[in-house]
């Protein structure tokens, strides 16, 4: 089996969380995209995120309709701190016979390095990495710090949706709409909790 593993705090999950997923799926032809939001994410302590059984329930709402795609609580269901690294070693467990990639953009890889334990992590699970216009990762330092990586790694081509969470959640408290970014079912979950209301 091929699972593709997208994290991220998904605060909300939108259109271009699904489009990232879709264009793994179907370049590398993953069987399965996990969507596994992280609890508390090491590098974004200082910026609380909404309950994690609330962004899990837009995660499911928002893949409802897509066989390929489900909801990973691998991260959510342990104690933190929350690192990629431990994520992936939890997901290689459940499924030992399957091949993992790690789906990421091309901005997060100039970031790779600060992450915990980098050179465990490639080893885990390749890294599919989204290719972003006008971004250009510190080749020389990664080179140098992980020689291994570009043998680690494999590119995705993906219509750039730029959609930002924060915007959303901005747009929310401001009573202005978010259909072409978010899925209906998440849009009215967002209501029926009164998610994002307040500055």
């Amino acid at each position: 089996m091929r699972i593709g593993i997208l994290g991220g705090t998904f605060d909300p999950p939108h259109f271009g969380h699904l489009a990232m997923a879709q264009a793994a799926l179907t370049q590398l032809q993953l069987d399965r995209v996990l969507f596994a939001p992280v609890g508390v994410q090491p590098l974004k302590q200082d910026q609380p995120a909404t309950a994690p059984e609330h962004r899990a329930r837009m995660i499911e709402l928002a893949i409802t309709d897509q066989p390929h795609f489900a909801l990973s609580r691998a991260d959510l269901d342990r104690p933190g701190p929350h690192y990629t690294v431990d994520l992936l070693a939890i997901i290689q467990q459940q499924f030992p016979d399957a091949s993992l990639w790690f789906i990421l953009g091309e901005d997060s890889l100039s970031d790779l390095l600060r992450w915990r334990d980098p050179a465990r992590l490639i080893h885990l699970a390749r890294l599919a990495v989204l290719q972003r216009p006008g971004c250009q990762p510190d080749w020389s330092t990664l080179n140098r710090a992980l020689p291994e990586l570009r043998a680690h790694l494999d590119w995705i081509e993906h219509a750039a949706i730029e959609i930002s969470a924060s915007d959303i959640r901005q747009r929310v408290q401001h009573d202005l709409p978010i259909d072409a970014l978010v899925p209906l079912k998440v849009i009215e979950f967002i209501h029926t909790q009164h998610l994002y209301q307040q500055p």
